[in-house]
């Protein structure tokens, strides 16, 4: 069994908030539901309550598990806002009730979250973002396959097609992660005593997400990710801490190269993100508009496709730079060289056979002429994004 890491006490994110006028975001990530995330976060609650904090539960959610909603006795909670929404009353976290209580610490779980469309902010972890720049601490909560980045990941090793996701940005916002592991097979024991869903849920679930290869999987990622998150804390000690510790410098840089192709735009941003956050490093989406490629010359459907990712990209924390040039190869090497770029990642290309076969595409010539840097071709097998935008 894997040795457990040591269990953080609330003193500890008591430390970081008191520091510093923005307010203070701690994680708790986890593989699955039921692994423990949103009853940790509340026996945290009660630990800094003892310790005189003022904290409140802005949102929590039991999915009707008898032993978290007991942990909710003796805390305060802000009331949620119903919306009234095609119908059907919705309830959400009340952002405007929090802001006006201004706890010293909150509570907010499933971050990926989709509010309904009558809110102020489209997810819940915006809402977080909102908090946190008003001085209120957080402490929040989502699982490992709602990032952003691993969305292809998850979708191809479990079959699972996550819908709702946190940009890894986000995640690089915290102060501090923690992961809440639990053996696979402690978790199907809690699944199936009726610990996590009802029991007339149980067999469907163990027969489709909660499949031991898929948890095995997803176990690993959340490890990963926490490690990752060690090595980006790394990276924002004082300079010669982080010499010390080996960080990367500016010649190892992630820039990915984004063509008005759109429909494989998404998993290339993925990938870059995932690169940019093992290597701790900053990471570039470079578009080069050609003179056929003007604002005025390209159809409406690729400008609005264009602009749908270079937002995600700003979420995904890469600086979107247009590169205006008349040869893209040319464009794309200027700037990488000028850039620090050690690495430059490119999807196949989907121009015509004969340019391929001459090396004249330009995945062939990147790979030819940038000698100086690495070029990551990436198969158009993974660029699975030929489908509508998921939401």
């Amino acid at each position: 069994m894997t040795p457990q890491p040591p269990r953080r006490r609330a003193e500890d994110f008591l430390e970081l908030v008191e520091r510093g006028r923005r307010g203070r975001l701690k994680l708790y990530i986890g593989f699955a539901a039921g692994v423990g995330k949103t009853y940790r976060m509340l026996e945290e609650a009660h630990a800094l309550k003892a310790r005189g904090v003022d904290v409140v539960v802005g949102f929590v959610e039991t999915h009707g598990r008898k032993e978290t909603a007991a942990k909710l006795e003796g805390l305060e909670v802000v009331p949620r806002k119903v919306y009234s929404y095609r119908g059907v009353n919705v309830e959400e976290m009340d952002l405007d009730a929090v802001l006006a209580r201004k706890p010293q610490v909150v509570l907010v779980d499933e971050l990926a979250h989709t509010n309904v469309p009558l809110a102020k902010n489209r997810k819940r972890y915006q809402d977080v973002q909102e908090l946190l720049a008003e001085g209120i601490n957080v402490i929040g909560a989502f699982n490992v396959q709602h990032l952003e980045s691993l969305n292809d990941l998850v979708e191809r090793t479990t079959g699972v097609n996550v819908r709702e996701t946190v940009p890894d940005s986000f995640l690089k916002e915290a102060d501090q992660v923690v992961n809440l592991d639990l053996a696979v097979e402690d978790l199907h024991e809690r699944l199936r005593t009726g610990k996590i869903y009802a029991p007339e849920k149980v067999d469907r679930a163990l027969e489709s997400f909660f499949r031991a290869e898929n948890l095995a999987t997803l176990r690993e990622l959340a490890l990963r990710e926490v490690a990752e998150s060690l090595d980006r804390a790394a990276a924002a000690l004082p300079s010669a801490q982080r010499e010390e510790a080996g960080t990367r410098g500016a010649g190892d840089r992630v820039m990915v190269a984004m063509s008005s192709y759109p429909p494989r735009a998404a998993a290339l941003l993925r990938r870059g993100s995932r690169m940019a956050g093992r290597l701790n490093t900053d990471w570039f989406v470079v578009y080069v508009e050609t003179p056929g490629e003007a604002p005025h010359l390209i159809d409406s459907e690729a400008q609005r496709h264009l602009l749908a990712n270079i937002e995600r990209a700003r979420e995904l924390g890469a600086e979107v730079v247009r590169v205006k040039a008349t040869d893209p190869v040319e464009g794309l090497l200027s700037f990488a060289r000028s850039h620090g770029v050690g690495l430059l990642i490119i999807g196949r290309s989907h121009q015509p056979y004969w340019k391929q076969l001459f090396g004249m595409s330009t995945d062939l010539r990147l790979v030819r002429e940038a000698d100086d840097l690495d070029v990551q071709v990436v198969a158009l097998e993974e660029l699975r994004e030929d489908r509508e935008e998921r939401p």
